[in-house]
C-alpha cells in the first residue's frame, strides 16, 4: 500500500490556471507560486462589509466539519473535509474545499503535516506543508517586528512611559527552551529588565487578526489597535501610538490573499491562515471563506480539534464577526476513537470491543447535542472507516446514531477518494437543501465575560462550575468594563470536554480551571487560558522530524 507522500508525489496535478478557469477566475487575477499555487488577487480590493442586517449574506452553502474530541487513535478531520469536497465535485456539485495551513510546529513535532491522508489530500502536499507560499514566515515577521519597536522605543528614551510589556515574540516551531526569556531593555531612564518569551505563530494574535479581518483596511486597523503593554499609569499601550501598523500591513499584503491549490481530484482548495484552536480559534481565514462562498455552490471548511474547542469559536467568534451562518454540521468519528473514549488502550483499538465502544459513545454524543440543541443546526455523522473495523462495530454505532435522531454514514475516502464519500456527500446535499435557517450563538454579546466563560463551560463542556486563579480574577475585573462585548477563546486541552486532558469520554460535573486570561484586543476576543496548556508546545520524545529526509534527487520522504 502506498503511503501518503508516495499517493501525492504519483498524483498527476493540473496547472494551477486550468483549477481557476473551472471557477471562472481568470489568469489575469492569479499570482502563481510555481504551476501549481497561486494566491487570489481578485478579491484584494473589496470593500468593507455593506450588509449591517442581522441575517448573513451568503451565495452558498458553508458546510462545517467537525469531530469528536482527539485521541491518539486519530480521526482524519482534515481527511473527511477533502473528501467530502471531491465527492461533491463526483456527484456534480460545484465545491471548493477551504481549510487552514499546517504549521512547521505539528510537522516536525507530534501530529505530522495537515493536508489530509490516502486519496483525500489536498496538493502539492510537500511545499503546502513546508513553508507553502510564506505565509506564516510573514506573520512571524509582522509579529517580531513590533516586539522590536517596543524594545526600540524604550531604548531611545521610552516616549509613551511603557512600564509592562504584554506583547511577546513568536516563531512557528515547537520550542520549549523559548517560553520564557529574559531581556535587558538597556533603557536610559532606569534600566529596567523585563520577563517575556515567545508564542508559537499559529497562537499569536497577528495570527488571530490575519484570519479574521475582512479586508486591507480592516487588517491594518486591527493591528493598530493590539495591546502592546500599559504604561506607568496603567493605561493601556497600542501598536498605533508606535505607528507600527502601516509596516506590519505592509509585510503581510501578499500572505493576506488567499491560497488556491486543489485535491488529488482537482477539486479546488483554498488554504489559507492557520491558528490553533486548543490555544487560539482554530478557523482559516474570512477572506478565504468569503472568496469560496462566492465562487461556489458547496463550501466545505473544517474547525480545529474537537467540536467543543474548534467548532464553538467559529460559531461564537468567526460566524459572529464575519456575518456567517454554517448550513449544517459533518461530525467525524471513527470506531477506534470511540474505543478509546470508551476506556480501550491504544494497543487493542485494532480488536472489536463492541462494550467500549457503546460506552465511548457519550463523546460523540455529547457533540451531537452541543450542535444541535445550542446552535440550532443539523448535525451528520461521518463514520471516517479503518480497515481494522469490523461489521458489527459499524451496525452498532450506525445504530447508536439513529437512536438519536442523526444519520451516521461509512465514509472510504482515504482509500477511494471522493467515490468514497458519495453516501455522504448526496446526505449533505440533501439535508441543506431541507433545512430550515436556525443557526444561532451560544450567548449574547452583552454578557459579562465570566458569564460567557460559564455557558462556555457548562453548556459545551458538561462542567459544574469554573474555578478562576487569582490572577484570572484580577484580570478579569480589569478587562470587564471595556471589553466585555468580545467573545471569549478558551484556550484548552483538546482531549478532553474538560480542563484534564485525561478524561476521556464526556465527563461530568467537573471543575474549569481557569488559569489566566489574555486580552486580544485587534482580534476582538477574550483568550481565557485553562489548566496547563500552553502557548509554545514542545517536541515530543522522538519528533516526527526524525523521519523526514530527502534523497539525491531532491524527493522528501517521510513527511505525512
Amino acid at each position: 500500500m502506498l503511503s501518503d507522500i508516495e499517493i501525492a508525489q504519483t498524483a498527476t496535478l493540473k496547472p494551477i490556471v486550468d483549477i481557476a478557469r473551472s471557477l471562472g477566475i481568470s489568469t489575469e487575477k492569479l499570482i502563481p507560486f510555481g504551476h501549481y499555487m497561486a494566491k487570489l488577487s481578485l478579491f484584494q480590493g473589496q470593500k468593507p462589509e455593506t450588509n449591517t442586517s442581522q441575517t448573513p449574506q451568503q451565495n452558498a452553502k458553508l458546510i462545517l466539519v467537525t469531530a469528536i474530541s482527539p485521541t491518539p487513535a486519530g480521526e482524519g478531520k482534515t481527511t473527511t473535509t477533502i473528501g467530502l469536497a471531491d465527492a461533491l465535485s463526483a456527484i456534480g456539485k460545484k465545491a471548493i474545499v477551504c481549510i487552514r495551513e499546517p504549521s512547521l510546529g505539528p510537522v516536525f513535532g507530534l501530529k505530522g503535516g495537515a493536508t489530509g491522508g490516502g486519496y483525500a489530500q489536498v496538493v502539492p502536499m510537500e511545499n503546502i506543508n513546508l513553508h507553502f507560499t510564506g505565509d506564516f514566515h510573514a506573520i512571524t515577521a509582522a509579529n517580531n517586528l513590533l516586539a522590536a519597536l517596543i524594545d526600540n522605543h524604550i531604548y531611545h528614551g521610552n516616549a509613551l512611559s511603557i512600564q509592562h510589556i504584554t506583547w511577546q515574540r513568536c516563531m512557528d516551531m515547537n520550542d520549549r527552551a523559548l517560553r520564557k526569556i529574559q531581556l535587558n531593555h538597556q533603557d536610559k531612564i532606569n534600566n529596567q529588565h523585563g520577563e517575556t518569551g515567545f508564542d508559537i505563530t499559529v497562537a499569536s494574535e497577528v495570527m488571530a487578526i490575519f484570519c479574521l479581518a475582512g479586508n486591507l483596511d480592516d487588517l491594518k486597523n486591527r493591528l493598530g489597535r493590539i495591546q502592546i503593554a500599559t504604561n506607568h499609569a496603567g493605561k493601556p499601550v497600542l501598536a498605533s501610538d508606535l505607528q507600527a501598523e502601516g509596516a506590519m500591513t505592509a509585510l503581510l499584503k501578499d500572505a493576506f490573499l488567499p491560497n488556491l491549490v486543489q485535491t488529488l481530484e482537482h477539486t479546488p482548495a483554498i488554504v489559507h491562515g492557520g491558528p490553533f484552536a486548543n490555544i487560539a480559534h482554530g478557523c482559516n481565514s474570512v477572506v478565504a471563506t468569503k472568496a469560496a462562498l462566492n465562487l461556489a455552490d458547496y463550501v466545505v471548511t473544517e474547525a480545529g480539534f474537537g467540536a467543543d474547542l474548534g467548532a464553538e469559536k467559529f460559531f461564537d467568534i468567526k460566524c459572529r464577526q464575519a456575518n456567517l451562518a454554517p448550513d449544517l454540521v459533518v461530525i467525524v468519528a471513527t470506531v477506534r476513537a470511540l474505543k478509546y473514549h470508551g476506556g480501550a488502550a491504544l494497543a487493542d483499538l485494532n480488536h472489536e470491543n463492541i462494550a467500549f465502544l457503546l460506552k465511548g459513545m457519550c463523546n460523540l454524543e455529547q457533540h451531537i447535542e452541543n450542535c444541535r440543541t445550542h446552535f440550532g443546526l443539523q448535525v451528520i455523522v461521518a463514520i471516517n472507516h479503518f480497515v481494522q473495523d469490523t461489521e458489527a462495530e459499524i451496525t452498532t454505532l450506525t445504530q447508536a446514531v439513529a437512536q438519536l435522531g442523526c444519520q451516521a454514514i461509512v465514509c472510504k475516502h482515504w482509500a477511494k477518494g471522493g467515490a468514497g464519500a458519495t453516501d455522504l456527500a448526496q446526505a449533505v446535499v440533501q439535508l441543506a437543501a431541507n433545512s430550515q435557517p436556525t443557526f444561532k450563538f451560544l450567548y449574547e454579546s452583552n454578557l459579562p465575560i465570566l458569564q460567557k466563560i460559564e455557558a462556555v463551560a457548562s453548556k459545551i463542556y458538561g462542567a459544574k462550575s469554573v474555578n478562576l486563579s487569582l490572577l484570572a480574577q484580577r484580570k478579569l475585573q480589569a478587562l470587564e468594563e471595556q471589553y466585555a462585548h468580545f467573545p471569549v477563546c478558551i484556550a484548552k486541552t483538546q482531549y478532553s470536554f474538560s480542563s484534564d486532558a485525561t478524561l476521556r469520554g464526556a465527563p461530568k460535573d467537573h471543575v474549569l480551571q481557569v488559569e489566566d486570561v489574555r486580552l486580544s484586543r485587534g482580534a476582538g476576543f477574550i483568550v481565557v487560558i485553562c489548566g496547563n496548556i500552553m502557548t509554545m508546545p514542545g517536541l515530543p520524545k522522538v519528533p516526527a522530524s526524525t523521519r523526514i529526509s530527502m534523497d539525491s534527487h531532491g524527493k522528501i520522504t517521510g513527511l505525512s
